[in-house]
């Protein structure tokens, strides 16, 4: 049976929120993000035709864009309407996964022996918009890889279906960059030896694209031919990351406490980048040494920052910690969690942070995770 697979993208997600509550920035270039040494988090198509981007410093936006409208961002409305097209889709989907907070895959394969499945894919686009207001675009096809790349290709706001028979000329004269998950470094190798169409790179061998760039070299040599098996897997899938930490002697030390508790919020803020899942809701868990057992959570904005998480957790634990009896465990969860990455919330932040976060990560992943650590979970190990 030949696989039904929708890829839906809300059209600039964080600007049409904005102008959903705010109808004067229609039309005008927009940027979302922080102050002067801060970072575009989204902006308008208006904007970006003079050359914005996101991830690009403000200072440089601002310069190439002087006139736009510069907004701070809501990451709780953002958040909840991100919630409310989540709930329309698998109302009506079989099969979702979230890829994001702005970005979902179906699974509707069979469907096609009940009625058409791309007339059902429009009509539920069409309500979508109906009831959020929200712009979306939207492709159907063969596979994931497939229908990401359709649904870029449809923006602003369009749709196509791309049946099997014309993957391969759907795909051939498009540019390498827009496969899925090729990165610049990749692209710069393989514009060298002039590959820079996807035809010229499905034609080569895939063991020579292995021996240039490694084990994605297969992959990569299998998307640009239209071959992905890669399922269709409910976010779900995962609910929560949890961790806790059960005291040998039972303690009242409360610097001892706070700097555990940031350390642990570390780990598990690693995790979360490291897998590309994003929470919004945070549980402090104590157990004292009479074994009374008490939790107390919090809804945030999306994130997996350390800093935000710590904040949280700290201020969550001093509100549960009131009996002031020795305690004998501790324990954070972090839930609600949406695929995602962890600078599309980070409106306050630097450039310089942003940059701080990829470095630490980097370094963990490759010299493992006590390779670095921050002050406060450093200190109690040292300790």
């Amino acid at each position: 049976m030949e696989r039904a697979i929708v890829h839906m993208d809300l059209d600039t997600f964080f600007v049409s929120c904005e102008r959903l509550v705010n109808s004067q920035l229609k039309g005008i270039p927009l940027i979302i993000g922080g102050g002067d040494r801060g970072v575009v988090s989204s902006c308008s198509y208006e904007a970006r035709a003079f050359g914005v981007r996101s991830a690009m410093p403000m200072k440089m936006a601002l310069r190439l864009c002087p006139q736009a409208k510069v907004v701070k961002g809501d990451m709780e409305l953002y958040s909840k309407l991100s919630h409310t097209v989540t709930e329309i889709i698998e109302e009506k989907a079989p099969v979702v996964e979230k890829a994001s907070i702005d970005e979902f895959y179906l699974d509707l394969t069979g469907m096609d022996k009940f009625f058409g499945t791309y007339r059902w894919t429009n009509e539920l686009g069409a309500r979508i918009e109906k009831e959020t207001g929200l712009p979306i675009s939207y492709a159907l096809s063969v596979n994931k890889t497939v229908s990401k790349i359709g649904t870029g290709e449809s923006k602003p706001n369009g749709h196509r279906e791309i049946p099997n028979t014309d993957v391969k000329p759907f795909l051939d004269p498009l540019s390498i960059r827009k496969i899925p998950g090729l990165g610049e470094v990749t692209f710069t190798l393989l514009s060298r030896i002039g590959i820079r169409q996807i035809r010229t790179l499905s034609e080569m061998p895939a063991e020579v694209l292995q021996q240039m760039i490694g084990k994605n070299g297969i992959d990569l040599w299998k998307k640009a031919n239209g071959i992905d098996f890669t399922p269709v897997e409910p976010y779900r899938e995962r609910k929560s990351l949890s961790t806790e930490h059960t005291f040998t002697q039972d303690t009242i030390d409360i610097p001892k406490l706070r700097a555990l508790l940031s350390g642990m919020v570390e780990k598990l803020a690693f995790q979360l980048r490291d897998e590309e899942w994003l929470t919004c809701t945070v549980t402090v868990k104590i157990r004292y040494s009479n074994f009374d057992t008490e939790t107390k959570q919090c809804r945030i904005p999306y994130t997996s920052a350390d800093h935000m998480l710590t904040k949280t957790v700290l201020e969550l634990f001093e509100r549960l910690y009131q009996r002031r009896m020795r305690l004998r465990l501790v324990g954070i969860q972090f839930s609600g969690l949406v695929r995602g990455s962890y600078q599309i919330n980070l409106f306050e932040d630097t450039q310089e942070m942003m940059a701080l976060y990829q470095a630490m990560d980097k370094m963990k992943k490759r010299y493992g995770f006590d390779a670095v650590a921050r002050c406060a979970g450093a200190r109690l190990k040292n300790g």
